[in-house]
């Protein structure tokens, strides 16, 4: 028997359906060979969670049936099972059940397991994990933001305390993690050691696919899995939902469909290396699919009255990177492209939350190189002081709406630069002025190399209102040196404050900022 959720199902009449239609759990027979039985691999994550639901993902270690129960207590006596779905090899034996109907603002906790697709009897142990729906009511929301993971060599270092930042994250039990790229390094090699510039030695658990560039399809998911390897990060993705986007190394350094490829690599069309790398991103986390476009990123997600998320992707539509000056907008200059600026118009017009969080993979105003060694071409949005050009056209179009249309509490979040810094932009110190003033934050890294800053590029006229870089000259700083970041919200559900913090691998606080909401 399947029991389905109405929207407005409260957890009393939860309780009481389940208990009505039988407990549900999963009873079948064990083999006493533990090895015989399907092995989670890689842990449990949810993903993409509102108001009456969310996705749970795991992977087996063969053909299997991916078997989930749910429940609404952590004792799962009021659970329910869903029908089950099945992991293959073309999915990399990875599996992704949609959980609908939820009650909302309610702790849900999942039980997931596998059994043998050839030999349903034989059936392996399970894994719990949890997610919070989204509130129907005007209830606290935080979350936690910040990106890039695993790049430069640093990898996951036992001795260091493995990537320490999501168990800082952990504690806030915060309701998702917004990350905003880089979930990967897929051109980035992790040798079993790296030597510091003290002396030191730091030590990487390695896998053999990690020795080289991700080329194969096999080497993509395996630069995901290998993130997984971490006991923080596995531990953390049991009990925080992901909304997660990709920036360039997903696929390699820089991409666009211009890409020039290093001399590493031996498949040597960028177009054959995005599309692989796309369908690992998809495989391994939890995301809502677009049945529009099926591998679309871009999406609304809506938590709760005070919160609605715009995840941007600034890679898949972008034209070439290069000097990109011309003066008139068109193809060449796309960065999110005309039917992405069309739905994030249409979203940031229809919502009623109060907060518009717009995630965005880059920040609007730090210059980013194609050619870091030169200083050639632009792999981002900032084009160089002076008027908007270029990509900057798609900046100042959705900012011209923003204030034409009245929208309000609009706030941007980034990372991908690895350091952090709070950027007021200003239309009066800008050469672009027809906006409101907001605020952007940037995050990051979670676990991998600390650079920065970059040049600040004065058309939309960013103040810089915080900033932490190991400055120039003192670049690629690892893990170990305490320059990993991670930004924290926390939005009153009385007063609609939003509060955004920063804070350290080891959870010590950098700086906070509280913002007043408008009437909306």
């Amino acid at each position: 028997m399947t029991i389905r959720f109405s929207r407005n199902l409260t957890r009393r009449r939860f309780l009481s359906t389940a208990a009505a239609a039988g407990a549900g759990v999963i009873a079948m027979p064990y083999l006493s060979r533990a090895a015989d039985r399907p092995v989670i691999t890689h842990g449990v994550q949810s993903g993409d969670v509102g108001v009456d639901g969310g996705v749970v993902w795991a992977r087996a270690d063969r053909p299997a049936q991916m078997m989930v129960e749910v429940a609404t207590t952590e004792s799962f006596k009021d659970a329910h099972t869903l029908p089950p779905i099945t992991a293959l090899p073309e999915s990399d034996f990875t599996a992704k059940m949609l959980l609908e109907n939820l009650p909302s603002g309610q702790d849900i906790f999942y039980r997931v397991r596998f059994r043998d697709l050839a030999h349903i009897d034989i059936v392996g142990e399970p894994v719990v994990g949890r997610f919070r729906t989204a509130p129907s009511d005007r209830r606290d929301v935080s979350f936690v933001w910040g990106g890039d993971v695993a790049g430069q060599g640093w990898g996951i270092n036992p001795d260091d305390g493995g990537m320490i930042t999501f168990a800082a994250m952990k504690k806030h039990a915060p309701d998702f993690l917004l990350h905003s790229g880089d979930t990967i390094y897929a051109d980035g090699v992790i040798p079993s050691e790296v030597k510091l510039p003290d002396g030191k030695i730091w030590k990487n658990v390695t896998i053999p696919e990690k020795a080289k560039v991700a080329e194969t399809l096999d080497e993509y998911r395996a630069a995901h899995k290998y993130n997984f390897l971490d006991n923080n990060v596995r531990a953390f993705n049991a009990e925080v939902p992901i909304f997660v986007q990709w920036d360039d190394h997903e696929v390699t350094n820089n991409w666009s469909l211009s890409k020039q490829l290093p001399a590493a690599y031996k498949e040597r069309d960028i177009t054959v290396l995005a599309a692989r790398a796309a369908k690992a991103f998809h495989e391994m986390y939890p995301m809502r699919e677009s049945i529009v476009e099926p591998g679309r990123v871009y999406r609304t997600l809506s938590y709760g009255p005070h919160l609605d998320v715009f995840m941007l992707d600034e890679r898949s539509y972008r034209g070439p990177n290069g000097p990109n000056l011309q003066e008139q907008y068109g193809p060449d200059a796309y960065f999110i492209g005309p039917d992405q600026m069309a739905w994030l118009k249409r979203a940031l017009l229809n919502s009623r939350a109060t907060w518009k969080v717009i995630a965005s993979d880059m920040p609007l105003s730090l210059i980013v190189y194609d050619d870091a060694a030169n200083k050639k071409g632009s792999e981002a949005f900032a084009q160089g002081d002076g008027p908007a050009r270029g990509r900057e056209l798609e900046i100042a179009d959705i900012l011209r709406f923003i204030k034409t249309a009245g929208i309000v509490n609009t706030v941007w979040l980034t990372a991908d630069v690895h350091y952090a810094a709070a950027h007021y932009y200003n239309p009066n110190k800008a050469q672009f002025q027809e906006f409101d003033p907001f605020w952007e934050f940037v995050s990051g890294p979670l676990h991998a190399g600390t650079f920065g800053p970059n040049e600040l590029d004065n058309t939309f006229g960013p103040e810089v209102k915080f900033i932490k870089a190991p400055g120039e000259g003192n670049q690629n700083l690892p893990p170990s040196a305490g320059m990993q970041f991670f930004g924290h919200v926390k939005i009153d559900g009385k007063s609609g404050q939003m509060t955004v913090s920063l804070r350290d691998r080891v959870d010590a606080e950098l700086w906070a900022i509280t913002l007043d909401p408008k009437p909306v």
